[in-house]
């Protein structure tokens, strides 16, 4: 019996040991590829930045030059897909920072109404081109939030900008706003391909995409909701989906309202 104990105390120890070791080295991978991430990053923003400096003055110097509504167009289009991958590179180093615990909010009152008028015009480009139908519905009469302005209005604009990628040639889109339980919901409906019951669980989930079938124009890295959900968590708030495959869906971010809102009763 002492014999079969000790044995026993043994491999639990062996096991624990295994364990405790196999939790240090994938800590160790962890803290390695977050700072490979951060690093690659930073050092990416540095040339799309001098990108789109040139590009601006590019088309500065071809507004004069013969034949020059060539060029800028070119250049137009240059800029944007710059643009588009900064957006990328800056929410790849956000997810890396809020993986470790790194992510600092700057709270600040802000207006609802106001970030979603700020994402839209970010979007106007994409709306136009897509000939969106946009309906919006302020309801929310107490709109005032203390949250980080930049961080809050890059939810909403991801939410817009998953709308318009998942939605059919027709594109339909809702935006409105209500006061539900002493905070503001901030609904984002569309009229695209839906998602099923088992995308909606996995839906919030790092680099998990929905798959499209024969559409290969959805771009992104599958990031976009899993920072949506982080950084609406990180305000004292919570986000949730309705869907129906083939019917669209709507996305309900819900905010807890500032305790000294201006317009609070």
């Amino acid at each position: 019996m002492m014999t079969g104990s000790v044995l026993l105390v043994m491999v639990v120890m062996v096991c624990f040991y295994v364990a405790v070791s196999t939790i240090i080295r994938q800590k160790k991978l962890s803290d390695i590829k977050s700072d490979f991430i951060n690093n690659m990053t930073h050092e990416l923003k540095t040339p799309i930045s001098t990108i789109g400096l040139a590009v601006d003055m590019a088309v500065e110097k071809s507004s004069s030059m013969p034949g020059g509504e060539g060029v800028a167009r070119y250049m137009d289009i240059i800029g944007t897909e710059n643009r588009r991958l900064g957006v990328q590179v800056e929410r790849v180093l956000q997810m890396a920072q809020m993986e470790k615990g790194n992510l600092e909010l700057k709270r600040e009152t802000v207006n609802v109404h106001d970030l979603i008028e700020k994402a839209l015009n970010n979007l106007s480009v994409q709306l136009e081109r897509r000939n969106g139908d946009l309906t919006l519905d302020y309801q929310a009469s107490l709109e005032h939030v203390h949250g980080d302005p930049v961080h809050l209005t890059n939810v909403i604009y991801n939410l817009v900008d998953n709308a318009i990628k998942y939605s059919p040639d027709t594109l339909k889109l809702g935006i409105g706003t209500e006061n539900q339980e002493n905070g503001i919901a901030i609904s984002v409906s569309d009229s695209g391909i839906g998602l099923s019951k088992e995308q909606i669980t996995r839906i919030f989930e790092n680099f998990y995409r929905v798959p499209t079938g024969n559409r290969h124009d959805v771009k992104g890295f599958g990031l976009g909701l899993s920072y949506v959900k982080k950084i609406v968590e990180a305000h004292g708030g919570r986000v949730s989906v309705r869907s129906k495959k083939g019917e669209g869906s709507t996305f309900t971010v819900w905010l807890p309202l500032m305790g000294d809102n201006p317009l609070h009763i």
